[in-house]
């Protein structure tokens, strides 16, 4: 076992192996997998997995539902790749044909192991759960996932890159604020009543913690670290910031209706969207909350 601090304080543990006729092994939420190559022609079936392959310089051979990941998530601009369908049932005839060397899914996609595992190798990386801190796995896997494609260095690097730039996000926001950056939570527009409040365990948190912003709204720790809640429950929120995530196509009925206007927040103008962001991603997907949260937050009055 050999133990690898970061520059910013990160530690991650690495577990190294060497078997005859193996070069290394890889470590996802099912066990130990044998390689003996980095693979080549990698197909990613998860979003949070098609960011951090993008962000290692690996282009994958194909990625589930590319319009929606355009939508939704956006950073990091996907290169040219094919459209394999969709995450919850993507085209295993199209599989078949790519012949991939590896395939990767995420949380929500087990059922898919028996019918992939016939077409390539799969790595399964269940980074959302509510029995363990999610942040710590989803930084674990973004490890071992670069080394299934002989990255393993860049990934540390590049984790160490997220560090420095939150860091510079958040020198700014002190910078207009003062010491004390206002209490921010982060939602989800589910409908025109409800929305996903973002808390405990959740990407979300990560980024405004590495920020160093307190939530105005303590959600307790869950699956995805969100929780659906009627918009009313946000009149909870006097003092602090009500940041919400677009696309949300309603969004102008929403802000004509009584229900919206009346709430603290949006009376005293401390509420604003924020771009495009993936919060059910991985690693670098902090990052991009982070930028997000920053940007918008620079642009409201407080």
């Amino acid at each position: 076992m050999k133990r690898i601090m970061l520059k910013t304080g990160i530690i991650l543990s690495l577990t190294f192996y060497v078997c005859s006729g193996w070069a290394f092994t890889v470590n996802d939420s099912l066990g130990q997998h044998k390689f003996v190559a980095p693979a080549q022609k990698v197909v990613t079936l998860n979003w949070g997995a098609t960011e951090e392959v993008i962000e290692l310089g690996v282009v994958p051979l194909g990625i589930a539902d590319i319009n929606g990941y355009q939508e939704w998530v956006v950073h990091p601009q996907l290169p040219q790749s094919q459209d394999v369908g969709s995450r919850s049932e993507p085209n295993l005839e199209v599989l078949y044909h790519l012949k991939p060397d590896l395939i990767i899914i995420g949380s929500g996609q087990k059922q898919l192991l028996s019918q992939l595992q016939s077409i390539a190798p799969v790595l399964y990386f269940d980074n959302f759960r509510k029995d363990h801190n999610n942040i710590q796995a989803i930084d674990a896997s973004f490890i071992e996932l670069a080394r299934a494609l002989g990255k393993e260095q860049q990934a540390i690097e590049r984790l160490d890159r997220r560090e420095k730039k939150i860091k510079q996000l958040s020198d700014q926001l002190h910078k207009k604020f003062g010491s004390h950056i206002p209490e921010t939570t982060l939602i989800r527009f589910a409908s025109e009543s409800h929305v996903r409040v973002y808390g405990k365990n959740s990407t979300v948190e990560a980024a405004l913690k590495k920020l160093g912003i307190k939530s105005a709204l303590d959600i307790q720790p869950s699956q995805w670290g969100q929780v659906q809640r009627p918009i009313t429950d946000l009149s909870k929120i006097n003092n602090g910031i009500v940041l919400y995530v677009e696309p949300f196509q309603y969004e102008a009925k929403l802000k004509s209706m009584p229900l919206w206007r009346y709430l603290p927040f949006v009376q005293k103008h401390h509420v604003g969207p924020v771009g495009p962001v993936w919060t059910y991603g991985g690693s670098i997907s902090i990052e991009y909350i982070a930028k997000a949260i920053t940007h918008s937050l620079l642009n409201i009055s407080y």
